[in-house]
């Protein structure tokens, strides 16, 4: 499945980032909140997402719900993926990115898989 990540898409001086995954059929849009100074070790403290359609429809989960918070484990295993995605050895080259990147995908993919019920 071909996707395309589009990381770190945040208003000046906000302690909200927005994330989004384009796969071929649909997007899952990603708003993480952070508390503290974003310039100097912020921290995270709430992240949800949502499923649209490419035209912007939004997909309603099996409960008929539409947003997923991401809590416990799952925060900690998404900390530590876009801790990898903002580093220093990403940025650089210095890791690779396509497995970077595809550590991210697969997890929200699975949450996704999880709690969608996508046609």
């Amino acid at each position: 499945m071909n996707y395309k990540l589009e990381l770190n898409t945040q208003e000046p001086n906000s302690n909200i980032v927005f994330n989004t995954i384009v796969f071929d059929s649909f997007k899952v849009n990603i708003v993480a909140r952070y508390t503290g100074r974003m310039n100097f070790n912020p921290i995270l403290c709430e992240v949800l997402f949502k499923v649209r359609t490419l035209d912007d429809i939004l997909v309603k989960k099996r409960d008929g719900n539409v947003r997923i918070r991401i809590k416990e484990n799952e925060l900690e295993t998404y900390e530590k993926l876009i801790k990898t995605l903002t580093s220093y050895d990403y940025k650089n080259k210095l890791i690779d990115r396509k497995a970077a990147d595809q550590d991210f995908v697969h997890f929200i993919l699975s949450m996704v898989i999880t709690n969608y019920e996508l046609n």
